[in-house]
C-alpha cells in the first residue's frame, strides 16, 4: 500500500489544486525533483500570456526576446496585422495584447475597438512611435488600457504590461501634462463626433484629401464644384474637431484609409 503522505501545491488560479503522493518516491532526491517539476508547471501557468501585433518582423522578434526573458511573461503568439491579431486573440485568450497602430489591412485602432468587444478579458496596450494627443485620444476611446512609445526604454513597456494586466491604466512617462490635460478636457466635454458622424460624401472628400488630392482635383473626380468640396471639407473638420490637413491625415491613418489601394 502507498504511503498516504501527500503534498498539495496550489496555483494562483482559483480552484486549481495539484496533489501527488510523495510516498511513491523512495528518496528525498526523487521527491525534490517532483516538487521542482510541479513548481515549474505552476510558474508557467501563472505567467502573463502576451500577444504581439506589429507589421515589422524585426520588432516582433525583438519584443519576444525581451518579454520571454521575464519570469512572469510569455509571448504566446505574434501577428502582422489587426485581423491576424483578433484571430489569435479569440483562439488563444491572451491576458495582454501589445498593439501597433500603423499596420496594413485592419489597423491598430480598428483592431483595438474590435478586440475590446470580442475579447473583453484581454487588455490592449498600444505600442507606437507617435507621441501625439490625437492618437492617444482615439486609442483610449477605442478601449486601449495603455499607451507606450517605442522610443522608450524596455523597462517602461514591462511596467506598462504589468499595470494593465492587473486592471490599471498606463500612459508612457514621456507623454507630457498638456497631452493629458487636453484629453481630459475633450472627454469631459466631448465634441460632436460621437453623435454627428461624417456623411458618406464628407467621408469621401476627407479620404481624398488625406491621399493628397487638392480641392480642385477632388471636385473633378467627384463631379462637384470646388465650393461644394470646400463645404464638405469644412463640415467634416468641424465634426471631428480638426484644425488643418495634418489632422485629416492623422485621422485617415487611424481609420486605415491610407492602406487602401
Amino acid at each position: 500500500m502507498l504511503l498516504l503522505e501527500t503534498s498539495a501545491v496550489a496555483t494562483n488560479s482559483p480552484g486549481i489544486i495539484r496533489a501527488f503522493p510523495l510516498g511513491i518516491f523512495p528518496t528525498p532526491c526523487s521527491r525534490a525533483k517532483v516538487v521542482r517539476f510541479w513548481l515549474a508547471v505552476i510558474t508557467m501557468s501563472t505567467k502573463l500570456r502576451i500577444l504581439l501585433a506589429d507589421d515589422h518582423e524585426t520588432v516582433r522578434e525583438g519584443l519576444r526576446m525581451i518579454l520571454n526573458a521575464q519570469p512572469d511573461m510569455q509571448v504566446i503568439a505574434t501577428a502582422g496585422d489587426g485581423r491576424e491579431a483578433i484571430a489569435h486573440a479569440e483562439r488563444m485568450t491572451p491576458d495582454v495584447v501589445i498593439m501597433d497602430i500603423s499596420m496594413p489591412g485592419l489597423n491598430g485602432l480598428a483592431a483595438t475597438a474590435q478586440l475590446t468587444e470580442r475579447c473583453p478579458t484581454a487588455k490592449v496596450l498600444t505600442l507606437t512611435r507617435h507621441a501625439d494627443s490625437s492618437y492617444l485620444q482615439q486609442l483610449l476611446r477605442a478601449g486601449a488600457a495603455g499607451y507606450v512609445l517605442k522610443q522608450s526604454r524596455p523597462a517602461e513597456l514591462l511596467h506598462a504590461i504589468r499595470a494593465v494586466a492587473t486592471g490599471g491604466k498606463y500612459l508612457d512617462a514621456s507623454m507630457t501634462g498638456p497631452v493629458l490635460g487636453n484629453y481630459a478636457k475633450q472627454t469631459a466635454s466631448p465634441g460632436p463626433e460621437p453623435t454627428t458622424p461624417l456623411s458618406p460624401r464628407e467621408t469621401e472628400v476627407m479620404r481624398l484629401i488625406a491621399w493628397g488630392n487638392t480641392n480642385k482635383e477632388i471636385a473633378a473626380r467627384l463631379d462637384l464644384s470646388v465650393k461644394t468640396v470646400e463645404a464638405h471639407k469644412a463640415n467634416g473638420m468641424r465634426k471631428l474637431g480638426m484644425r488643418g490637413r495634418i489632422d485629416i491625415v492623422r485621422y485617415a491613418l487611424l481609420q486605415g484609409w491610407l492602406h487602401d489601394s
